[in-house]
Parts: C-alpha cells; structure tokens; sequence
C-alpha cells in the first residue's frame, strides 16, 4: 500500500507554531524578530501563520535568532501509515536512540505528564548534545510546553541527561534511566531538578521509551511511587527507583 502524501500546509503551519511560541518566549515582536532575520514584518507573520515555506537557510537564521536549535522548530511529527515499515538490519536501543519519550505523574496536578528528548548527531568522547519538551500545566490550568538544551552522558548501565532552561539558565533538570543490558523498549528512570511552576526541588519517577505511549490508567500506576518504594525511600532517607519491569 502506498504511503500517504505529505501535508505540506500542516508541516508549514507547525514550523510557524514553533517559531512564535519560542518568540514569543523570549519577549520578542514579530517586528523585532524580523529585524534580527532581515526580513519583513509581514513575512515573518506569514511564516507563523504557515502561509509560505521557510528555505533551509532562513529557518538555521531563524532558529539562531530564537536561541533555539533548528530542530525544535521541525519537529513535526509524521503521522504512520498503516503499511508496516521495511525490517531493518539493525536493532534500535537506548544508545543508538536519536529520539526518545518519557512519562511522569504529577500528583500536584493529578495528571500525567510527557516528554520529548531528541540526541543530536555532534558527538565529544561519551557525550552528545540533547535537547528536552516538557508539556506542563499552569496553576490556572493552561497547557504550554518547556524547552531545555544540555547534553547527555551514555555508560554501560546508566544514560544521565544534563538539561538547563533555554529561557531560565537559573534551572536545570537532570535524568538518569537505567540503560537494559536486554534487548526492550522502556526503562525507568529519576527526572530532578527545580519545578517550572513554584520553584522548589523536585524528583519525579518516571518511564522513557523508545516509542510515544498513549496516556493510560496503567501507564498512571506504573508511575505513581508504590507502598514499598515509599517505604525503602523513607529508611534510606533517600528517593529510590529501579529498573524492574
């Protein structure tokens, strides 16, 4: 069965969504924006609203301008078709990841939260650099999303993430997940680091995936800190999760 054809309008209004929501996080107009890209302020609308395609040069400028990498500003997601995909040669793992997805209950807003990670191709020794998604929601009930830039450290047994706000360098978050020696496609980890929504420190379990989950009340107990891992925490005076399935 063929695949269906790209929606081009869709891929345009996505990219303009993502540049004025990172304008708009950094207190830009669409005035000012256009000066830093040499454009015009009616392009620059355009370009929001998906009304014209960006060449490649003028989103690299683009994302230069927003303090943003270019990827998170096309990280547009193909919908799959229903046509199962070639088989490969080569088995996907944590370490050969270049995008993976991670849950999180939030219990002060009972809801579940999730993520994106996407590893970039530059490479120093054991460290690659990563950027982070976090959706979130607002005290008053609005959804809006996080981004973080940092980097990630890989070993035999443990990934560490090093994330800091791409708009509050005062913020870091960190995640650990442990790497499976065995072939599977999630694992659980620790996310830490200060919250976005009162600034105090926080530690979430949570569970990251090598493919998106839909949201589920299983998937909401698998996250929530059971009886017994509350109890160990609470004699090692310490927060606890391992990597048993």
């Amino acid at each position: 069965m063929n695949r269906p054809p790209t929606d081009h309008v869709a891929i345009n209004r996505h990219i303009g969504a993502r540049i004025r929501t990172h304008r708009k996080n950094l207190g830009l107009t669409i005035q000012q924006l256009a000066d830093l890209i040499f454009k015009s302020r009616a392009t620059v609308s355009k370009y929001e609203t998906g009304e014209i395609s960006i060449d490649m040069v003028t989103l690299f400028t683009i994302a230069e301008a927003l303090k943003v990498t270019p990827t998170q500003l096309i990280d547009y997601r193909v919908s799959p078709s229903i046509e199962p995909a070639p088989p490969t040669s080569g088995v996907q793992t944590f370490h050969s990841a270049a995008r993976l997805f991670f849950y999180f209950y939030d219990g002060r807003y009972n809801r579940l939260k999730d993520g994106v990670i996407d590893i970039l191709p530059d490479k120093q020794g054991s460290q690659q650099t990563a950027t982070l998604t976090i959706s979130v929601v607002t005290p008053d009930g609005k959804s809006s999303e996080i981004y973080y830039r940092g980097c990630v450290t890989y070993s035999d047994r443990l990934i560490r993430f090093s994330f800091i706000n791409q708009y509050n360098t005062l913020e870091e978050c960190l995640l650990y997940i442990f790497n499976p020696l065995e072939l599977r496609d999630n694992t659980f980890g620790l996310l830490c680091g200060i919250s976005s929504a009162d600034m105090r420190p926080c530690a979430f379990k949570c569970l990251v995936t090598l493919n998106s989950r839909p949201y589920s009340d299983e998937l909401k107990e698998q996250l929530r800190l059971t009886k017994e891992e509350l109890k160990e925490s609470k004699k090692l005076n310490m927060l606890v999760v391992n990597n048993v399935l």
